[in-house]
């Protein structure tokens, strides 16, 4: 068995900085997206780096009051928005304690998130337009069909139904698919935190053997359903937090049903249309 020392020898070492990079597969389609961050403004005023700053300092402020899932690795992970899939007869808000729920609420109000949110909204559309219309028109019309459900942001903010605050202090992340969201569809990562991006916290994508410098402040677009991904260790005393956005993949099942379960939709005689709208649809959600 090849050692992890000897395996990590063998990836391919990527350095994001602020500027973004795509990364393509052998047929020239848009795969990922490193985003990184935006630059100053002509006056030189970095207003991007003052909302990583007030988001870092909310992370901090809650590490120690919110308590979440910590499946991905040793820190609580606390999810927020609408989902659907686990035993879910319908769409739904994920349910939080009281506490976990005026935690999130807040920091998602806050002009740094807002400012943080527009820019990877910003990116994905500029980058990806197809996908991210499939996005937009599907939860529109999860919207539409489901007024009950109470969206976490206005939709000129993002497209996601969801999104995970992982609060660390330590964010590293064992190795992992996000198997409930769309497989061909991206989640969004942000990382925040004081520590050495050329020590640690990369994100490791095995199945490409890519290992990214991931900097505090820097964003992520990776298709998670279908790579295993996880972070680098970072180092003694240092702190990592890191902010994700996804949809999951159910909702556009729903949606693709007429509102509908899987269950429902295959024990219902279909109309002749149904099927092609269906493939129609998501083959145009694919061409990113």
């Amino acid at each position: 068995m090849v050692s992890i020392q000897k395996f990590y020898e063998t990836l391919t070492n990527i350095f994001l900085n602020r500027v973004c990079r795509p990364i393509i597969d052998s047929q020239n389609r848009l795969f990922a997206l490193l985003g990184g961050r935006p630059a100053p403004d002509s006056n030189g005023n970095d207003t991007y780096q003052y909302a990583v700053a007030e988001a870092t300092r909310l992370f901090v402020l809650n590490s120690a009051l919110a308590t979440g899932d910590g499946r991905r690795g040793a820190f609580s992970a606390v999810s927020v928005g609408i989902s659907y899939g686990g035993g879910q007869q319908r769409p739904g808000v994920l349910l939080n304690n009281k506490v976990n729920t005026t935690i999130c609420a807040a920091m998602l109000a806050t002009w740094a998130f807002h400012r943080i949110i527009g820019f990877s909204n910003s990116m994905f559309s500029s980058y990806a337009p197809n996908l991210h219309g499939f996005y937009r028109r599907q939860t529109r019309l999860l919207r539409r069909s489901a007024r009950y459900l109470i969206p976490i942001l206005p939709e000129i903010l993002t497209v996601f139904a969801a999104c995970t605050f992982n609060f660390g202090p330590s964010t590293v992340t064992l190795p992992h698919v996000d198997a409930a969201n769309l497989v061909w569809g991206w989640c969004c990562i942000t990382a925040f935190g004081k520590f050495n991006p050329d020590l640690g916290g990369h994100l490791i994508l095995w199945d490409l053997r890519l290992a990214i410098r991931f900097p505090p402040g820097s964003t992520i677009m990776i298709p998670s359903a279908l790579l295993r991904h996880s972070n680098v260790a970072i180092q003694q005393g240092e702190t990592r937090y890191s902010f994700t956005q996804f949809t999951a993949g159910g909702l556009f099942r729903w949606v693709d049903n007429g509102n509908c379960s899987d269950r429902i939709f295959s024990s219902t005689p279909p109309l002749p249309s149904s099927a092609l709208a269906r493939t129609i649809v998501h083959n145009v959600g694919k061409t990113v």
